[in-house]
């Protein structure tokens, strides 16, 4: 079972990475580049050379290219000793046009353009745009710089390689003086005030606490190891995809919170999550008062749940109700085969089929507005109840789904010669349900168990916007409008590893369930 399990994983990973593939193929390949800017307020307010640089310089972010400007060459050969800092900055500034340029500046804008035409770059050179001889048009200073796509491959083996990054005390550059870089163990937390509270603190990390423990669910955290899916320049600018779905949302809890210089005030920053940002105590002043180094970087506490938090509660709930419901109904229809029941059932079924889903979820949403029931989810609200419509939405086609194939299961094994054979020898009707009929017939429905738990994670996107839920659901969809590369792809990979993961445990569950079934290639 061990080795099978392994390998189905293996297998899984190497199909997720293909998929990832693929999709970054879709995207980088066959979608227009210069969509990502359709809801970029900053680019609509550019103009002139300012415009093409601001593109240059997204299409970097977003994976594009490889950009390498004039100074980034200059700033080469200084550090390989080729030349000094006083000749930088003399050659530093090209002329409004290349004529303008300096004997000096235009033997070294010369040397950069042998350079990136022998390292396969295209040197694009904006020149100035004026308005008068001494006044530049808005955004129209003179810009030199180059590119270069990146192939496929190069994108896929980076995103691949830096999926996981591990925290280690190296992390702060080496010129920031920081003292000793070290890890600290404690078992008295600082944070709470010399109580009881194991951690790992860090000195040189990214992360001030490394692992540490608190009241929340799961109550052990670490941050030494962190998952990088991609990152967000549009659907929530600068955040990892995993930190968006797993970030808490709502309106920020206060609590008395006790900062290391001491200073105490009502405040929703959780000092847990704090990050080193490089001067940010000198250069604000708030920051100074609170911390007594640069790990000011700090999440805040919230009361809602995070994307996924969301999305689970319902759609757990949801899988909860259609087994509860929709196994006993299947079991009933089968064994009053073209009774009233069985009918009762089939029109049902038949409904959930023919009807799109949009139509009938928008028909319960009217149906609960009648009863009184709340129609739109409020992260503010403490009642239980906005969550009663989007569960029963869920849950329809899957009771439906469960009805129809356990009815199938079960009547095509009521058919069966080993049942004819159970009769003859003598088991009653009971017996030959309970031991051999539904035993046999529930094994497809139990093997998609964990596909309906590990689903219920995605959420599920016309339910979630009906509902206007703050779920995963709608996530995917928005990158797509959106045109965020990253959120796309990271998504991409998190439902394919999902998908494995939820095949593999199904597998797991009915070998479990029925020993006749044997993953390890031996007869039992």
């Amino acid at each position: 079972m061990t080795k099978y399990v392994l390998k189905r994983l293996l297998h899984g990973l190497v199909s997720s990475i293909i998929v990832v593939g693929i999709v970054m193929i879709m995207i980088y390949t066959m979608l227009d580049r210069n969509l990502i800017f359709a809801q970029d307020p900053v680019f609509k307010n550019l103009g002139n050379n300012e415009k093409t640089s601001y593109m240059y310089r997204m299409w970097e972010e977003y994976g594009y290219i490889d950009l390498f400007t004039y100074t980034d060459y200059l700033l080469m050969l200084q550090a390989n000793g080729e030349i000094d800092e006083d000749t930088r900055k003399s050659v530093a500034s090209i002329g409004k046009k290349p004529e303008s340029d300096s004997a000096k500046v235009a033997e070294y804008v010369q040397k950069y353009q042998d350079y990136c035409d022998a390292n396969g770059y295209t040197v694009v050179r904006l020149n100035a745009v004026m308005v008068s001889p001494k006044k530049y048009a808005n955004g129209g200073k003179e810009q030199l710089f180059a590119s270069k796509d990146l192939p496929i491959t190069h994108r896929l083996i980076s995103y691949i390689t830096g999926f996981f990054t591990v925290d280690n005390i190296h992390y702060v550059d080496e010129d920031i003086d920081i003292g000793e870089r070290k890890l600290t163990f404690t078992l008295h937390d600082p944070i709470y005030g010399g109580k009881f509270a194991p951690a790992i603190i860090g000195n040189g990390t990214y992360h001030k606490y490394l692992l540490y423990v608190d009241n929340q669910f799961p109550f052990i955290h670490q941050n030494l190891l962190t998952i990088n899916l991609g990152k967000s320049y549009a659907v929530n600018a600068g955040v990892d995809v995993s930190e968006t779905m797993s970030k808490k949302q709502g309106s920020y809890v206060l609590k008395t919170t006790t900062f290391p210089t001491g200073l105490t005030e009502e405040s929703a920053d959780d000092l847990h999550t704090a990050v080193f940002v490089t001067g940010s105590r000198e250069t604000n002043k708030v920051n100074a008062d609170r911390f007594t180094d640069d790990y000011t970087g700090v999440n805040t506490i919230k009361s809602g749940k995070s994307k996924i938090g969301y999305s689970f509660s319902i759609g757990i709930v949801a899988v909860l109700l259609s087994y509860l419901i929709g196994i006993p109904m299947g079991i009933a229809m089968a064994k009053n085969k073209d009774k009233l029941i069985d009918k009762i059932g089939t029109v049902y079924i038949v409904f959930i089929i023919a009807v799109p889903s949009l139509a009938y979820i928008f028909l319960f949403k009217a149906i609960g507005g009648k009863l009184g029931l709340p129609t739109t989810f409020d992260m503010e609200s403490a009642s239980k109840l906005m969550y009663v419509l989007p569960v029963i939405s869920l849950s329809l086609p899957s009771i439906g789904g469960l009805m129809r194939w356990l009815r199938r299961y079960m009547i095509d094994q009521m058919n069966s010669d080993y049942v004819k054979f159970a009769r003859s020898g003598g088991l009653t009707e009971g017996e030959i349900f309970r031991k051999h009929i539904l035993k046999n017939a529930a094994i497809p429905i139990i093997h998609g168990i964990p596909g309906g738990i590990l689903g219920a994670i995605v959420g599920a996107i016309i339910t979630e916007r009906v509902y206007t839920v703050p779920g995963a659901g709608n996530l995917l969809t928005i990158a797509i409008s959106q045109y965020d590369n990253g959120v796309i792809v990271g998504v991409t990979l998190f439902y394919a590893i999902l998908s494995v993961i939820s095949l593999v445990a199904g597998d797991v569950l009915i070998s479990l369930v029925d020993p006749r079934i044997n993953y390890s290639g031996k007869a039992r």
